[in-house]
């Protein structure tokens, strides 16, 4: 049994140290990520277990021997490293007041979060009460290609007919290194707290590599805007107002989403549609694929980008990737942008995410919000935790206030502004 505590102990340490210096070694990267994702985001949990552990092997004779006394060392301290990732998601809401994101509910308030989702996770995946949710709807089908979305709305219908506005509606785009991933897997979080506010969600696919060639998922994306400006009233929703977001892959493909409205290379065949936005919230998204920053080698020349989603040597052919990276079309009339990263992210560096808001602000005239994290891994929304509710209500203020400011035929000119709205 003192080997069985000590073994606990140092388990303890280890995801603790993982936490806060997630290792970036290729041979260690995913797993060092997932570790840290699990430990970080179901920190409260994880706390509870190892106490939990270390106590059950204590009092079964783990202390009997030296080895055990070393592993309730080490469990004290991996424990009390536990307890200051928590201390450090509890800072959340200051992090995005300090970004100039507006957290303010209304008076006779929006409903937060439900506290039962931090407890038991699992439960996001269910529709919570008052949301409806049309699942699987074919929103672009060319012979044997056939796209789907799931649509996440108020129960309570819209009847413009008789007075009722008609809702903003939101773009979800999941991520999974444009590679893997679906609609029934991101966002959902945010889908039905942005529900319950009266917004109507659309979690939509896109062809995934290897099988699709980019820009294949951006044009994909662009069919679902020109779907939803001929569609989206009968879910209840604004043709004219949609906003866009998404995380990683989907954080990269939100910002070209944003970033490339009406260009033509993008919508073969629909030049003549208004693919624009409203406002983009990209999650830890990749922005420039060429500049190697913050990577080692340049995002582009990765095995994966050459061999599977692009499919051109970056060596020879550096175009092909700038016209893949969202810094290439940084302009004056973007979108307003609400940028999130975590601190910690062992998969895309924060670094990425600065340079792509500094370059994004020098450019453009819209309100640039930015938020770090503080210790948040990637992909930190997939689980309702602490950090991802209080994320979740600073993105549905921040949408609302966009929402409102369009309904005042106005734009944001400031984050400040944004807040106004609001008030």
């Amino acid at each position: 049994m003192p080997y069985l505590l000590l073994a606990l102990g140092a388990l303890a340490l280890l995801l603790a140290v993982n936490a806060y210096l997630p290792r970036p070694q290729p041979a260690l990267l995913v797993p060092s990520f997932f570790a840290g994702w699990l430990a970080i985001e179901l920190a409260p949990h994880l706390l509870a277990a190892e106490i939990a552990g270390l106590a059950a092997a204590a009092a079964l004779g783990g202390l009997d021997g030296r080895p055990g006394w070393a592993g309730l060392a080490l469990g004290v301290l991996g424990a009390a490293g536990t307890a200051a990732t928590i201390v450090a998601a509890s800072r959340t809401v200051v992090t995005l007041r300090e970004s100039g994101a507006p957290l303010d509910l209304d008076p006779e308030g929006a409903p937060r979060y439900p506290r039962s989702h931090l407890v038991v996770p699992p439960l996001c995946l269910i529709p919570r009460r008052g949301v409806r949710v049309d699942r699987n709807v074919v929103y672009r089908q060319e012979g044997r290609l056939r796209l789907k979305l799931d649509v996440y709305r108020p129960r309570e219908d819209v009847r413009p007919e008789a007075g009722g506005a008609l809702r903003p509606g939101l773009m979800q785009i999941h991520g999974g290194a444009w590679v893997i991933g679906d609609k029934r897997e991101q966002g959902l979080p945010l889908l039905n707290h942005m529900a319950l506010q009266g917004w109507a969600g659309f979690n939509v696919n896109y062809r995934l590599s290897p099988r699709a060639t980019w820009p294949d998922p951006l044009i994909d994306l662009k069919h679902f805007i020109a779907w939803y400006r001929e569609h989206a009233a009968e879910y209840g929703a604004d043709p004219d107002f949609l906003c866009v977001t998404g995380g990683s892959a989907g954080g990269h493909l939100t910002a070209l989403v944003a970033l490339t409205a009406n260009r033509p290379e993008f919508q073969p065949g629909f030049e003549d549609v208004d693919t624009s936005v409203r406002g983009a919230v990209p999650f830890y998204g990749v922005y420039d694929l060429v500049e190697p920053g913050p990577w080692p080698v340049p995002m582009g020349s990765t095995r994966l980008m050459e061999r599977y989603v692009v499919k051109r040597p970056f060596a020879t052919d550096r175009e092909a990737f700038a016209r893949a990276s969202p810094v290439s079309y940084l302009r004056a009339d973007a979108p307003p942008f609400f940028v999130i990263h975590g601190s910690k992210d062992s998969l895309i560096p924060v670094a990425e995410a600065r340079r792509f808001v500094a370059k994004l602000r020098d450019a453009s005239d819209a309100p640039v919000i930015y938020a770090e994290m503080k210790g948040g891994q990637h992909a930190f929304d997939v689980f309702p935790s602490y950090r991802t509710a209080r994320v979740v209500e600073g993105v549905e203020r921040y949408l609302t206030g966009l929402h409102r400011a369009y309904e005042q035929d106005r734009a944001p000119r400031a984050p400040e502004d944004v807040a106004r709205d609001i008030a």
